[in-house]
C-alpha cells in the first residue's frame, strides 16, 4: 500500500494534462492542420475534439467522484463499473495508447534538435554519413527512451512531477514567445510549398492525440491524496484552458505565416514567428514533449500493475511479476520494463504520423467507454450512485457517440482492426477468466429500468382490441426434478411465439431456512434453464400445500406486460392422486379468466418428437382454436423441427360434410395455421368410444392434444384425464366459455 504521506494533491494533475494536451501535435503538426484545412477547419477540428474531450472529462470526473478511485486510473474506473472482463478489455487498450504514446513523444522530441543540426552541418563540415545518422529519429530517441526511463525510476513519480513544473514552465515562456512574435515576411523570393490535398478527417487523426491529455492525470490516482476533488478539478481545467489556448494559436498561425509553409511538415514555422524562436521554439517543442513522455512513462505501468493485481492476465506467476512494486509507493518497475520494450518498439517504426492514428483509436475506445459508464450509470439511477460532480445524461451519450462515430470518419481500416483487436482481446480474456463472467450491477441496473419503464407502458397504454393470441403461460409443478417433461413444454412455449413463467412448488412454510433453500432450488433450476437455451423465467414459491400455491399464482404480474392467459400443470398418469388437487382447483383457476393446460405425462413421454396430434370432437367447439395453435407455438422449436401437425376431426355422420366446410373455410381465410392435406376427418357413431378412437390412431404420435369441458369435470371428475393407457403425454386444453380465438 502506497505511503499516503508522499501523496500530490491537484496541481500534478492540471501540469500532466496541460503538459500533454500542449504537446507535440502543438509544434510540430498544428500548423498543418491551420494549412491544409483552414483556420475554420481547424478550428471545428478543435471543437469536434473537444465535443469527444470535455463530455469525457466530465464523465470521468462524475465517476471519480463517486467512490475512491485507486491505481489505475481509467481502468479502475471501467473495471469497477462493466466488470472485469470488460475492464480489463478496455484497459489493455488503453495501456497500449499510454505505452504507444511514450514511443510518439519521444519521436517528436527527437525532432526539436532538427534546428541544431541544420545549423551545425550549414556552417561545419561534417562526414556525410553524420548528417544522414543524426536525422534519423532512432539516434536520439533510443537513449532519450533509456534516459527518461532511469529518471522516473530513480525516484519514481514525485522526481518526474518534480520535472514538470520545469517543462511547463520552459512551455509557457515558449507560447508567449510565440503570441508576441510578428508574422513571417514573405518576399518574392520566398519558396513555399503547395498545399497538399487531404480530407479534414485524415487531418483531425493527426491531430487528436493533442488532446488526450484529459486521461493522464486520472493514471495518476493511486498517487494522490484526494482523487476525488484532485481529478474532476485538474482535468477539467485543464481540457478548458487547453482548448482556448489552441484556438489563440490557430488564429496567430492562420495570420502570420502562408499556407503552403504552414501546412509543410519539414517547416517548423512557429520558430519564425516567435521570438527569439530559433532556440525558445525548439526548446518548447522539447519541453513539452518531454513532459508527455514522462506523463505517460508514468502512468502506462501503473495501469498494467493494477490490471495484473486484478489477476486478469494467464497464469498466477505472470499476474504476481506485473503486480510486483518495488518502495512505499510500490512502483511497479517490472511494468516499466514491458512498458518500455512496447515503445522501443514503435520507436524503431519512426513514422510519427502513423503512430498518431494508432493512439487516436485506442484512446477512443477508451473515452468513447467512459462517456458509456457515465451514461448508464444515469439510467440506471442506482442509489448508490452519488458523485459529487454530476455531469449530465445527454452529454455522457453525445460523447459516447461521438467517440465511436468519429473511429470511423478519421480511418474506417485502422477502426475495423481496433475493434477486431479489442474483440480478440476480450475474448481471450474471457476464457482465461472463466470465473469472473458475471455480469457488474450497472448493467444490472439498466436492465432494471428499462424493465420497469416498458411494463409501466405497457400497463398504462390502451389495449387494442386484438383478436390475435399468444400465450403467456404459467407453469406450475412441484416435480421439477421428477421429470422433464412440463419444464420442456414451458420452454418449447416461450421459445418463439409465446412468453413462460415456470414456478417450483415447495410443501413447507416461509422461514429462513427454507428461503435459503428455495434460493438454491431456484439456482438450480436456472442452470437447467441455461443449459437447455430456455426463454423461461424461473421462481419458486414455498406453501403448505399446492392448493395455496394455485390461488397465489392466477395472482401473479406478467414478466412480458401482457396478462398471464394460461395457466398449465402436469400430472402422471401412473400417479392419479396428482390430479385431484388441480381439479378441486379447476374454478378458482377459471375464475381468473385463464385458458387451462394439463399435461398428462406417461413413461413414452415426448418420444421422438416427430408428430404432434390434435383431436377435435363435436364439444371441443371453444376449445379447437386453442388447441391447434398451442400446437402451432409448440412445433416452432428447433427440437420438433421434424415434427408435423396432425389434425384429427370427429364428428357424426350427418354432421361431418358441414364440419369439413367449416374447417376448410378456416384454413382458407387463414385463421387455422395448417394445411386440409393434414387434417382427416373421422366418421364416428354412438357406438365407438372417443378415448379407443384416439387410442387406435395416435400410437405413433409423441404429443397429443385433447380438449375437456368444465362440465365434463363436474360430473366425472378426474376420470376425463383417464383411460388413455400406452399413448405418449397429452396435453389437456380448456379455454374459458365463449371465448374464440383467432
Amino acid at each position: 500500500m502506497a505511503n499516503t504521506q508522499h501523496k500530490f494533491g491537484t496541481t500534478p494533475v492540471f501540469f500532466t494534462a496541460i503538459s500533454t494536451i500542449l504537446g507535440a501535435i502543438l509544434f510540430l503538426r498544428f500548423g498543418y492542420s491551420v494549412g491544409t484545412v483552414g483556420l475554420s477547419g481547424t478550428i471545428l477540428i478543435v471543437v469536434i475534439g473537444h465535443a469527444v474531450t470535455i463530455p469525457t472529462a466530465m464523465a470521468l470526473s462524475e465517476i471519480a467522484t463517486n467512490f475512491k478511485v485507486e491505481g489505475g486510473g481509467a481502468y479502475y474506473i471501467i473495471s469497477r463499473s462493466f466488470g472485469l472482463v470488460i475492464g480489463a478489455t478496455i484497459g489493455i487498450a488503453l495501456y497500449l495508447s499510454q505505452a504507444i504514446s511514450v514511443a510518439f513523444y519521444i519521436i517528436a522530441f527527437t525532432e526539436a534538435f532538427n534546428p541544431l543540426f541544420d545549423w551545425l552541418f550549414a556552417n561545419y563540415i561534417f562526414v556525410p554519413w553524420a548528417d544522414w545518422l543524426l536525422h534519423q529519429s532512432q539516434t536520439l530517441a533510443i537513449p532519450a527512451l533509456f534516459i527518461l526511463t532511469a529518471i522516473v525510476l530513480t525516484k519514481g513519480a514525485r522526481l518526474g512531477l518534480q520535472t514538470l513544473y520545469w517543462v511547463v514552465a520552459i512551455l509557457t515562456i515558449a507560447l508567449i514567445a510565440f503570441f508576441i512574435g510578428k508574422p513571417v515576411e514573405v518576399t518574392p523570393q520566398t519558396v513555399i510549398p503547395p498545399v497538399p490535398d487531404v480530407s479534414i478527417f485524415t487531418v483531425f487523426a493527426i491531430i487528436f492525440p493533442a488532446f488526450t491529455g484529459i486521461i493522464a492525470g486520472l493514471g495518476l490516482s493511486g498517487d494522490l491524496k484526494d482523487p476525488g476533488r484532485s481529478i474532476p478539478l485538474g482535468t477539467l481545467t485543464a481540457t478548458i484552458f487547453g482548448m482556448l489556448v489552441y484556438i489563440l494559436i490557430a488564429l496567430k498561425l492562420y495570420y502570420s505565416a502562408p499556407a503552403g509553409m504552414l501546412a509543410d511538415t519539414h517547416n517548423l514555422v512557429m520558430s519564425k514567428i516567435a521570438v527569439q524562436g530559433q532556440w525558445l521554439i525548439p526548446l518548447g517543442l522539447a519541453a513539452a514533449t518531454i513532459s508527455s513522455a514522462i506523463g505517460s512513462i508514468l502512468v502506462a505501468p501503473r495501469t498494467l500493475q493494477a490490471m495484473a493485481k486484478d489477476g486478469v492476465f494467464p497464469g498466477a506467476g505472470f499476474n504476481k511479476l506485473l503486480a510486483q512494486g518495488r518502495g512505499e509507493s510500490e512502483e511497479p518497475y517490472n511494468a516499466y520494463l514491458i512498458t518500455v520494450i512496447i515503445a522501443l518498439v514503435f520507436i524503431l517504426m519512426g513514422k510519427l504520423d502513423a503512430v498518431a492514428e494508432i493512439i487516436s483509436m485506442f484512446f477512443m475506445v477508451t473515452y468513447g467507454s467512459l462517456c458509456l459508464i457515465s451514461f448508464m450509470q444515469h439510467f440506471a439511477a442506482d442509489p448508490s450512485y452519488r458523485p459529487r460532480f454530476k455531469s449530465k445524461w445527454y452529454i455522457s451519450l453525445f460523447g459516447a457517440v461521438s467517440c465511436f462515430g468519429l473511429m470511423f470518419f478519421m480511418n474506417s481500416g485502422y477502426a475495423f482492426a481496433s475493434i477486431l483487436l479489442i474483440l480478440t482481446i476480450y475474448f481471450l480474456l474471457n476464457f482465461v477468466n472463466s470465473e469472473k463472467k458475471n455480469i457488474a450491477v450497472i448493467f444490472q441496473g439498466v436492465m432494471y429500468q428499462l424493465s420497469r419503464k416498458i411494463h409501466v407502458f405497457l400497463q398504462k397504454a390502451e389495449k387494442e382490441d386484438n383478436k390475435s393470441w399468444r400465450p403467456s403461460a404459467v407453469l406450475l409443478s412441484s416435480n421439477t426434478f421428477k421429470r422433464l417433461d412440463a419444464f420442456n413444454l414451458n420452454r418449447w412455449i416461450a421459445y418463439k411465439y409465446g412468453f413462460g413463467t415456470y414456478i417450483h412448488h415447495i410443501d413447507g412454510y416461509l422461514s429462513k431456512q427454507s428461503n435459503q433453500d428455495a434460493r438454491k432450488i431456484k439456482n438450480r433450476i436456472i442452470k437447467m434453464a441455461q443449459a437447455t437455451k430456455s426463454e423461461v423465467y424461473i421462481d419458486t414459491l414455498i406453501n403448505q400445500n399446492f392448493a395455496a400455491s394455485i390461488s397465489q399464482v392466477v395472482q401473479l404480474p406478467s414478466i412480458s406486460g401482457t396478462e398471464n392467459n394460461l395457466m398449465i400443470f402436469d400430472h402422471s398418469r401412473n400417479n392419479p392422486e396428482e390430479i385431484e388437487t388441480i381439479v378441486e382447483n379447476f374454478k378458482l383457476i377459471q375464475s381468473a379468466n385463464f385458458d387451462i393446460g394439463i399435461l398428462s405425462t406417461s413413461d413414452m413421454q415426448f418420444g421422438l418428437m416427430r408428430q404432434i396430434h390434435v383431436w377435435i370432437t363435436p364439444k371441443d367447439y371453444e376449445n379447437a382454436n386453442l388447441m391447434i395453435l398451442l400446437a402451432y407455438v409448440i412445433s416452432a422449436h428447433p427440437d420438433w423441427k421434424n415434427g408435423v401437425i396432425k389434425v384429427y376431426s370427429i364428428f357424426p355422420t350427418d354432421a361431418l360434410d358441414k364440419e369439413k366446410r367449416k374447417m376448410t373455410n378456416l384454413i382458407s381465410a387463414g385463421q387455422l395455421p395448417i394445411s386440409t392435406n393434414n387434417i382427416e376427418f373421422i366418421n364416428r357413431d354412438e357406438s365407438q368410444d372417443i378415448k379407443s378412437i384416439i387410442k387406435k390412431n395416435s400410437r405413433e404420435a409423441d404429443l397429443i392434444v385433447a380438449g375437456f369441458k368444465s362440465e365434463e369435470l363436474k360430473h366425472f371428475g378426474t376420470e376425463v384425464f383417464a383411460g388413455y393407457e400406452d399413448l405418449c403425454n397429452i396435453l389437456f386444453v380448456n379455454t374459458e366459455e365463449g371465448k374464440q380465438i383467432k
